[in-house]
């Protein structure tokens, strides 16, 4: 594993740099992904790697609720090439989440290439806690895509049976350890994966294009901190951000904290990985505190964004980025904070 740079900022200043590696999902999270060359099949999903086609330039935008990502790809050699492109998200956990969360596909997720919009298709599948593949159990038990990867149409607000499922289903799904009954809820983990066929031509360049609301969204409050060391890990927090947070409790009873994580690491199934990354994290209010641990520098670009640019980028570690004291988690303007240049 390797080492990531420490990075906290509030409206005030920049900090000091501390090196911790990354570590596991915390709480359900935000969660968005590189688009990576792969092949799909009975037996599921597997990433491969171009030696064709370069990954020339990624700007990846990124607030607490809208995401933009750009990207510009470039086929080095004398045949056009057809690749299969997934765009993946990682597993959630399908637990019943309060009625202002959300699961499953992001909202207005979309596919352009070259400014025009394309057709993707959707691959719905359901993990044991252990990583097992239990689709097919699903299925044949009769649930539906919807049901497995937005569980709260289970949710029934009282003791009765949880609508759309009879209870020898229920039965059935206790018996394989796929539904908790304290407290009563789907015990698997959820998974969604974009997938489109892409031509590229050889020797041009093709301009791709995401933006979007990140799928489950939760205010995680003062839960979160909880575990101190664990948070440490995921987000390497500094003492600036605990000081802060602490001023701001002080000032209100609730404290609101919202994840992103973004999978870097497909970018290494194009050749030479990410040739140009350029990360911006935009905060939606002045005094939104912001933590993450990555391997470049950020550098205050204007008072609510913060940018790093890289070249020949091969992401080790995916990104986890922390945002607390938000103004509102759960209000989605639909449109992409503004970013200096």
């Amino acid at each position: 594993m390797g080492t990531y740079n420490c990075f906290f900022f509030s409206g005030q200043r920049m900090p000091n740099t501390l090196k911790f590696a990354l570590a596991t999902l915390l709480l359900p999270t935000a969660a968005l992904a590189n688009d990576g060359v792969a092949a799909v099949g009975v037996g599921g999903i597997v990433f491969g790697k171009t030696d064709a086609i370069a990954m020339k330039k990624e700007v990846l935008t990124i607030s607490y609720d809208k995401i933009s990502v750009d990207y510009e790809f470039l086929n080095e050699s004398s045949k056009d090439v057809e690749e299969t492109i997934v765009f993946p998200l990682p597993p959630y956990s399908a637990v019943i989440l309060p009625s202002n969360a959300y699961y499953g596909e992001p909202n207005g997720f979309s596919i352009q290439v070259d400014g025009k919009p394309v057709t993707f298709t959707s691959r719905i599948s359901a993990l044991t806690q252990e990583g097992k593949d239990v689709t097919a159990q699903l299925k044949k038990l009769g649930l539906n895509d919807t049901q497995i990867a937005n569980p709260s149409v289970f949710a029934s607000g009282d003791d009765s049976t949880p609508p759309g499922l009879s209870e020898g289903q229920i039965a059935a799904l206790v018996e394989l350890g796929l539904w908790s009954e304290a407290p009563e809820g789907p015990g698997w983990m959820a998974k969604v994966d974009y997938i489109w066929t892409q031509k590229f031509a050889a020797n041009k360049l093709v301009r791709v294009h995401h933006e979007y609301r990140p799928f489950v969204a939760a205010g995680s409050g003062s839960a979160m901190y909880d575990d101190a060391a664990q948070f440490q890990k995921n987000y390497c927090v500094e003492p600036g951000f605990k000081a802060a947070r602490a001023k701001t409790v002080g000032k209100k009873t609730y404290f609101d904290g919202l994840d992103v994580s973004y999978i870097l690491t497909t970018g290494n199934t194009w050749k030479r990985g990410i040739e140009d990354f350029t990360l911006n994290i935009v905060k939606r209010a002045p005094d939104e505190l912001v933590s993450l641990c990555f391997p470049g520098t950020l550098k205050k670009i204007d008072p609510l964004t913060f940018r790093s640019h890289m070249s020949n980028f091969r992401p080790a570690q995916d990104l986890r980025i922390h945002f607390g004291n938000v103004v509102d988690p759960f209000k989605n303007s639909g449109v992409m904070p503004k970013v200096s240049h």
